[in-house]
């Protein structure tokens, strides 16, 4: 590793003796003597309505919260294999399948045999209460079969893991001490986009790095986070800093960095953390009752497009569209229907379907809601008395075969489609729907493919060939599909 000194930079004298008036000198001493009274960067204003902005200091907040962040360290117990080399190879590198098929050791191969070998992963946490509980990431424990927390001050303790929920990725450690440093818990809905904030953490096992930056953008939704609205920022995380705490300029916990954006393994430029109070109320649940139990509304729900929203008589592509629903869930029992758009869920407005889960899930089992929605082309509101969230995923179901009864073909926007026989809806647990055998031109450009199963058109169940033929007027239509186990809406195009 090469490291190179990089020269402080200067202030300029030209910024200086651009600043005039008593009162914008006064404010620059106090900011750089550190007698200003928040450590947020000085506004001075300038000639012709600009506006100056000195760089904030994070000194102080360094020195008032550093001793709340600690360090972590899992050890696990993993599975290893044998090398069949007689040097050790990474299976990523190049020649790795060369050895392996033309240089047996020892000049005869020889039976792998799995041995379990004890690993160490690295993290960052920080400490909630003065009693000895800490916040960290669930990624960072998970499987830990002994958990090391080393303080500012270079104590260390084993720590007992109280509890760890995958679907925030936050987990609750205690260690066997009081009288510790604390953080202070901030509100992450105050927070602006383009506002300065700092995480301090191990990247890399460097202890109590600060790296700062800003806040790129709120609430982003991320592959398989259902539960999470991410806050986005361009501070410096790497492996090491998981589960450290994201401060903003009043010293305050506003986020746990989690995750990175990257291509390399290290830092892009784009790092996500939990929001804080999201962790803190998970965190509760897990100290009191070891798990946390999440409200479920027992549908699936897709993103509306503008052409979906234009099928379903919407002005805009607002709401979370109903693919399916769930028997026995609250919202069969409440009355909702496949096609259903939520436009609000207790009084919460739903922009995307990405804010439907997290608004469900952050009321309790029991609890009772309220559902506006859009049918048919008018608002419905509808009251629903929450399930409890599964703690493990539902499998994948196979496809459906592609074996087909009658078909028909619809030329001019390529597709073809056959009804289902007995077998195939026996196989695919469907009562009805038509088979698409082809998909090409307007249907393939709607996102039909070969193996899906449209269920209705417009609202309309389709079972016979005949039934689907009449429905395929206008200049679109929305097609409700089945597709291995997930369920649809495709909007479809009539004419070019």
């Amino acid at each position: 590793m090469t490291l190179t000194r990089i020269r402080p930079l200067v202030l300029s004298l030209a910024l200086i003796g651009a600043l005039s008036g008593c009162d914008r000198l006064q404010q620059l001493r106090d900011y750089f003597s550190g007698s200003s009274s928040s450590q947020a960067p000085v506004a001075i204003p300038g000639q012709g309505g600009q506006v100056n902005m000195l760089l904030p200091d994070f000194t102080q907040l360094v020195e008032r919260e550093g001793p709340a962040v600690v360090n972590i360290s899992a050890n696990r117990m993993e599975d290893e294999e044998d090398s069949p080399f007689p040097f050790p190879i990474p299976e990523d590198d190049p020649f790795f399948e060369f050895f392996k098929r033309f240089v047996p050791p020892n000049g005869a191969p020889r039976q792998q045999q799995p041995r379990e070998r004890e690993s160490v992963s690295y993290g960052s946490g920080f400490i909630l209460s003065e009693d000895g509980y800490l916040l960290t990431n669930a990624h960072v424990v998970a499987g830990a079969s002994q958990v090391q927390v080393k303080l500012n001050d270079k104590r260390e303790f084993k720590a007992k893991v109280i509890g760890v929920d995958k679907r925030t990725d936050v987990a609750v450690l205690k260690i066997d001490a009081s009288g510790l440093p604390k953080v202070k818990i901030g509100a992450p809905a105050t927070l602006k986009v383009g506002e300065w904030v700092a995480a301090i953490g191990a990247p890399f096992g460097f202890d109590n790095t600060v790296t700062a930056g800003i806040v790129s953008a709120k609430g982003r939704s991320l592959p398989d986070e259902n539960y999470v609205p991410f806050i986005q920022t361009d501070v410096a995380i790497n492996p090491g800093n998981s589960g450290g705490p994201l401060f903003n300029l009043r010293g305050e916990v506003v986020g746990i960095n989690s995750q990175i954006y990257s291509r390399s393994g290290g830092f892009m430029g784009i790092s996500f953390a939990i929001p804080i109070d999201i962790a803190v109320g998970v965190a509760e649940q897990l100290k009191t009752k070891g798990k946390v139990s999440r409200g479920q509304l027992g549908v699936h729900i897709q993103e509306l497009s503008q052409e979906l929203a234009r099928s379903f008589g919407r002005p805009n592509a607002e709401g979370a569209l109903i693919v399916n629903i769930e028997p026995n869930g609250a919202a069969a029992k409440a009355g909702v229907q496949v096609g259903d758009i939520v436009l609000a869920f207790d009084g919460k407005k739903v922009e995307s379907s990405k804010d439907l889960p997290m608004l469900v899930g952050a009321k309790a089992p029991g609890s009772k809601a309220k559902l506006t929605l859009w049918r048919k082309g008018e608002e419905k509101t509808l009251d629903v008395v929450l399930g409890e969230l599964a703690s493990s995923e539902r499998a994948a179901n196979e496809k459906p075969q592609t074996q087909a009864a009658p078909k028909m073909s619809f030329d001019k926007i390529g597709l073809a489609v056959s009804e289902l026989s007995r077998e195939q809806r026996a196989d695919s647990g469907l009562s009805s729907g038509l088979l698409v055998e082809k998909a090409s031109g307007l249907a393939a450009k709607a996102g039909l493919s070969a193996g899906d199963v449209i269920l209705a058109v417009n609202h309309s169940p389709v079972s016979e060939l005949k039934t689907f033929a009449g429905l395929l007027q206008g200049d679109a239509v929305a097609l409700l599909v089945r597709r291995g186990d997930s369920t649809l809406f495709l909007p479809l195009r009539l004419r070019e």
